[in-house]
């Protein structure tokens, strides 16, 4: 059957299962925009290309599947970018389509002009520029099957004009042919076998979970796990909610803003079992002084992130969900107590619940323990970048695998709202909460219009404190309150919230937190709620850039020994 390049591109992705694509169109991509009413798919018109990247992504996280979004050439595509290395830093699957120009003119700086596939290189698991309508099909194939497969990733598919409007003979391509990729799932049994003899052996063993055990699935196989074994489990940002955040083996989250527990086990365990997580800055302070006493194990999807920031004893390359299939039968029952006891002093000592006292100051703790405690930590929160993101970390306890998404390695600000847009979209049985602070939710706030346009029930809570708050807490801390360039002069978020079409309240006590939170959930309708929280309120704990995780800055404290 005759079809042409663009009928072609929406024939592949309706075989691939997708149902929603985010995108701007624009006059490189009007072919394939006139033949989308053809076909079963929802087109989400979003407000700028970068929200309509993390609106895939968002949508990925959420359902498990492949993302998608779409732009035209020139800086429709560049405006993807970021939204495309968000993605790829957090190992997200996700598709871009881009027009381009002719294949006449690729070079000559015309109209809309945009090298994207070399712009793209650093920030794609794999990119195309399709040239030849035969190449089209095939290519989409193996697009979807690079970026679901392996670590997945962003995969950029650049279609030029002339190749969308031109025909041909279609027939839908069989399996992907991928000469020299080869993901590795299953792991050694013999290495498997020598992590259980070191777990046996430890008597102080530690478990840290990234996000590699959520994409795998394997979140009840780590619980059953470290159950079995006694063994505490902590976790990275993006590994939250590999384990119930009240489950008593449940350190929290580790790193520069972790928990005072779960640091003190990294630096004091005897064995060390990192599965899914790439020991990334924010998580070991000073590599040289990580887990001293601790002999390290390595569990990765990716041979690559072996060895490359922390050198393990052991190694395992392999998918985080078979691994720990294969080594839960090996593992001896143990309780462990002696060990547990340890930590659960540390938890005492962590100063947690002072933010949550009574008392005349609004402080965003507060706010985000009281939507935990509204929603029974089993909302779908969708976090952005800062103070907020630590906060809600800290704060909302997740029951849930898969309840946070948030933007890790990147740390995007501006990430949450679209990215809930696509979560929403994706799974519209969850209720799906946004954590925004007053800067983040202004780099991409033209989206509340895609709420209303989408008919989307979201929740949005604003922690406004007049701040770009991270970066003034280091001025603060680091640089003599020389808060330069960080002072917001912000708008009446409610005000502008009424002006989309959406529910805004506006909060200025703390007594009026539960209330307004419970006026959100019940409304049918999108809702935005006004934090206006305290000023200068700080994340703890933390720890210095480049400093030992032992060395962290305290509630009340001053920085420890």
């Amino acid at each position: 059957m005759r079809r042409t390049g663009a009928e072609i591109l929406w024939e592949c992705l309706a075989a691939e299962g997708v149902e929603v694509v985010f995108g701007i169109p624009g006059g490189a991509v009007i072919h394939i925009t006139d033949a989308l009413p053809r076909y079963p798919i929802r087109f989400v018109l979003m407000r700028h290309e970068q929200a309509a990247a993390h609106a895939a992504d968002g949508y990925a996280r959420a359902t498990g599947r492949v993302g998608v979004c779409l732009a035209t050439s020139g800086p429709g595509a560049a405006n993807l970018v970021t939204g495309i290395a968000n993605a790829f830093m957090d190992s997200v699957p996700v598709v871009a389509i881009t027009g381009q120009v002719p294949t006449s003119v690729i070079g000559t700086d015309a109209f809309q002009e945009t090298d994207i596939t070399g712009i793209t290189l650093p920030v794609t698991k794999h990119n195309f520029l399709v040239t030849d309508i035969e190449e089209l099909a095939p290519v989409l194939k193996e697009a979807f099957h690079l970026a679901r497969t392996g670590r997945p990733g962003p995969v950029l598919v650049d279609i030029p004009k002339d190749v969308q409007a031109a025909e041909t003979d279609f027939s839908r391509p069989g399996e992907a042919e991928l000469p020299g990729y080869a993901p590795h799932r299953d792991p050694d049994p013999g290495a498997v076998e020598r992590v259980a003899q070191l777990l046996n052996a430890a008597e102080r063993p530690l478990i840290i979970a990234g996000h590699g055990v959520l994409l795998s699935g394997g979140h009840a196989e780590l619980v059953g796990l470290a159950e079995k074994g006694g063994i505490p489990v902590t976790t990275t940002l993006l590994g939250i909610g590999a384990i119930p955040g009240t489950h008593p083996l449940c350190l929290g989250m580790a790193g520069m803003h972790g928990t005072l527990q779960a640091n003190r086990a990294i630096q004091t365990c005897d064995l060390l079992l990192a599965i899914g997580m790439r020991f990334d800055d924010r998580v070991t302070g000073d590599p040289k002084a990580f887990a001293p006493n601790a002999t390290i194990v390595h569990v990765d999807i990716d041979p690559a992130e072996i060895g490359k920031n922390v050198v393990p004893d052991l190694a395992v390359v392999a998918d985080a969900r078979e691994f720990l299939a294969a080594l839960f039968p090996l593992v001896e029952p143990r309780e462990r107590g002696e060990w547990l006891g340890e930590i659960g002093a540390w938890r005492g000592e962590s100063g947690w619940e002072a933010p949550l006292a009574e008392g005349s100051k609004l402080l965003p703790q507060y706010v985000i323990h009281e939507l935990w405690r509204a929603t029974g930590g089993r909302a779908l929160v969708v976090s952005d970048v800062g103070q907020n993101q630590m906060w809600e970390a800290q704060y909302y306890l997740h029951e849930l695998p898969g309840s946070l998404i948030t933007s890790g390695g990147l740390g995007t600000m501006g990430f949450a709202l679209p990215a809930a847009i696509g979560a929403r979209i994706g799974r519209p049985d969850l209720a799906v909460w946004v954590v925004v602070g007053d800067g983040g939710i202004q780099m991409t706030i033209q989206e509340l219009a895609t709420v209303v346009q989408e008919g989307l029930p979201l929740k949005i809570a604003v922690l406004n404190n007049g701040y770009l708050g991270m970066v003034r807490q280091w001025q603060e801390l680091f640089f003599a309150r020389n808060y330069c360039a960080t002072c917001l002069r912000n708008p009446d978020f409610a005000g502008i919230a009424e002006a989309y079409g959406i529910r805004g309240l506006t909060v200025e006590r703390r007594d009026g937190v539960r209330e307004a939170i419970r006026e959100a959930l019940e409304t049918e309708g999108p809702v935005l709620i006004d934090f206006r929280v305290e000023p200068e309120e700080n994340v703890f704990p933390m720890v210095a850039p480049g400093k030992p995780l032992s060395r962290m800055f305290l509630p009340q404290r001053k920085e420890a020994p």
